[in-house]
């Protein structure tokens, strides 16, 4: 489960990158603060999630696990891959397929997202920090999601990075749907595996 949605995570980059309307909320975050310090995003990519990474080994170095690292590394891989057919089918989407694809990259995202984290051997940096304040907090993770997707829309657009309409839907939308996934998919299909 947890590498099947960590590279599912890779295909939903593709679909994004693909509707072209606008990128989640973690990755306008970090193309906020590259912008602002006038460098590139997998310069700072590396250096948010490697602050987040010590800020979630001390406030919770349960969360991070084999998944954590493996989503550094299969993310990228997996969309160098996914992009490609996108590519050759609608080298030029029209704006209906563009939406159609942002709400794939929505569905996917949210049923891969639940997949990894019900597995239970770490999520990524970014996702713990909603996670554990959801623990410590005793908040639903939907609103925590919400929060923290909703923070980081609102650094990146002062910081000068582009927010879409996607950024907006996925920053209102993925911590509900990602929390459904959890409860009626994930879950039940861990206990099966378990048995």
């Amino acid at each position: 489960m947890g590498l099947i949605g960590t590279a599912l995570l890779g295909v939903v980059v593709a679909f994004l990158t693909k509707a072209h309307l606008g990128v989640d909320p973690f990755t306008d975050f970090v193309a906020g603060i590259a912008s602002l310090f006038g460098s590139t995003y997998s310069v700072f990519f590396l250096i948010v999630t490697g602050l987040l990474l010590v800020l979630d080994f001390f406030w919770d170095k349960r969360k991070l696990g084999i998944v954590t690292v493996i989503n550094l590394f299969a993310v990228g891989t997996v969309f160098s891959f996914a992009i490609r057919p996108l590519n050759y089918f609608f080298p030029e989407p029209l704006l209906w397929q563009r939406f159609l694809f942002l709400f794939i990259a929505l569905v996917i995202l949210c049923f891969a997202s639940s997949l990894y984290m019900t597995s239970d051997l770490g999520v990524s940096s970014y996702d713990a920090v909603a996670i554990i304040l959801s623990e410590k907090a005793r908040f639903q993770f939907r609103w925590c999601r919400i929060f923290t997707d909703l923070i980081c829309v609102i650094v990146g657009f002062v910081c000068g990075a582009d927010v879409g309409i996607g950024t907006v839907i996925t920053a209102f939308c993925m911590g509900p749907f990602t929390q459904w996934c959890c409860e009626h998919f994930a879950q039940p299909l861990l206990v099966r595996f378990e048995r």
